[in-house]
């Protein structure tokens, strides 16, 4: 017979949870992977994170869906490539498009499932009504419908003065509550906002989704903390991010619900580059990783990931598994005991097994998408940059309308394939097609066949009147 102590091991180390896992998503927009002490930082101060990285587990290979917001919230909220979601393009305050209402997000998913849901931050994936968060399985919604420098401008100064409705919105469901917000008072607002829902729903399951509006340009933060960085607004944001995400995971021990809340940190893609002369636009780092934000390089892409549910999930682990932000539906399905979506592809896979026991995951192949657009794959150690020799029509967004020089910078030519150990050349500096011919037609084979499949099934996107 066990002795009391072993079965307390033995239900710590199980990989299958209680039926209801609270989930909590911590969504930072555009911070970049050498953003945090934890992933290498020395100039931003990160301490709960970084304590949050030591009580849980942090991956070194998890990626967005996407270079880009929209795409990316797209891929986090279906378990989809964006593309196959409807969502391929970053979405402007008067685009007619959005997430199409067929989606099955995981507000939706948990919902059925007696969750209370909230969207609590920048939405982005709509503005016609009929693509707001709280159409879209949330109860809620209090935030920004969109990023925060799309906002009313003076005539001259920014092509986005042409596609804004109002000086940017602080909206709660369907209200307008504030126009122009106070953006330096958000993340605060946020935060206070998040442990309201947490305290409100402490006994019934919930999933707390926080899209953040920061560090994305420009950068504000509360008096608490703006100033307070030796190292400019960009650092004062994160430091005040740091903060909440400390904030919440305090309130979740208080209220005794850690154990059974898997709490999840991450941006949705790599830092912008910032402009010159402008303090409120700086970007961020990337740390060894080549490329930002804007491209399918790494530092476009790969994003830092930390995965936290202290007695649940080991403490101090890192992992080098290739995962993404499209695994987080599969995970709070099996966490919840929900099926899956019938009749769509789930591009995601359930880390649930890797969390609690540390179960390996087969290999997979992971596709970096630009829009429409196929530009790289990785499989295990390589990742293959696929030689592009025609460019795509021109896809309807008002990206490209109003910027047609942005097309042929995002969707690239590349002449002949590129080749790299992204595990050990992280900068992508040694092209290996020439050595590993046989690599190189084994991937290229590959992504035809995924991309031949995707193109067949994808989601068109939906435009209302």
């Amino acid at each position: 017979m066990l002795s009391r102590r072993q079965l307390l091991l033995s239900s710590l180390a199980a990989p299958q949870t209680a039926p209801h896992t609270n989930l909590v998503v911590v969504f930072a927009d555009d911070l970049g992977y050498g953003d945090l002490g934890c992933y290498g930082s020395t100039t931003i101060r990160t301490p709960r994170l970084d304590r949050m990285a030591r009580e849980g587990l942090r991956f070194t290979h998890f990626y967005a869906g996407a270079p880009f917001c929209s795409p990316s919230r797209a891929a986090l909220l279906t378990g989809r490539y964006p593309i196959r979601a409807g969502v391929p393009n970053v979405l402007f305050p008067t685009e007619k498009t959005g997430l199409p209402p067929s989606e099955i997000t995981i507000a939706r998913l948990l919902k059925q499932q007696g969750y209370a849901t909230a969207c609590i931050g920048k939405w982005h994936l709509g503005d016609e009504h009929a693509f707001r968060a709280h159409r879209h399985g949330f109860d809620s919604f209090y935030g920004l419908p969109y990023s925060n420098d799309m906002f009313q401008v003076r005539e001259g100064e920014t092509f986005r003065a042409q596609h804004a409705r109002q000086e940017l919105p602080l909206r709660e469901n369907d209200q307008t509550i504030e126009a122009p917000v106070n953006q330096h008072t958000l993340t605060q607002r946020y935060t206070d906002r998040a442990i309201a829902f947490i305290e409100q729903n402490r006994n019934r399951p919930f999933f707390l989704y926080l899209p953040h509006t920061f560090p994305h340009s420009p950068q504000y933060a509360s008096p608490d903390f703006e100033g307070r960085s030796p190292h400019g607004f960009y650092a004062d944001a994160v430091e005040e991010l740091d903060a909440s995400t400390g904030r919440i995971l305090d309130a979740l021990t208080r209220l005794k619900l850690a154990r059974n809340t898997l709490v999840v940190f991450t941006s949705d893609n790599g830092p912008a580059p910032g402009r010159k002369g402008e303090p409120r636009w700086t970007g961020g780092s990337a740390g060894s990783l080549r490329g930002a934000k804007g491209n399918t390089y790494e530092g476009g892409m790969r994003v830092p990931a930390i995965f936290w549910q202290p007695g649940r999930i080991a403490a101090g682990k890192t992992v080098d598994t290739v995962a993404s932000v499209m695994d987080l539906l599969p995970t709070a399905a099996q966490l919840a005991r929900a099926p899956l979506p019938e009749g769509r592809v789930i591009d995601g896979q359930s880390l649930r097994d890797l969390l609690y026991s540390g179960t390996p995951m087969p290999e997979r192949l992971f596709c970096y998408y630009f829009g429409g657009q196929l530009q790289a794959v990785r499989r295990g150690k390589w990742k293959l940059v696929l030689p592009i020799h025609e460019l795509p029509e021109r896809p309807p967004s008002l990206w490209y309308q109003t910027m047609p020089e942005l097309f042929a910078r995002h969707y690239r030519l590349k002449k002949v394939p590129e080749l790299y150990d992204v595990t050990t050349d992280i900068a992508e500096r040694n092209n290996a097609a020439g050595e590993y011919g046989d690599v190189v037609r084994e991937l290229t084979q590959a992504a035809a066949r995924f991309d031949n499949e995707l193109q067949g099934s994808k989601q068109p996107m939906v435009f209302v009147d």
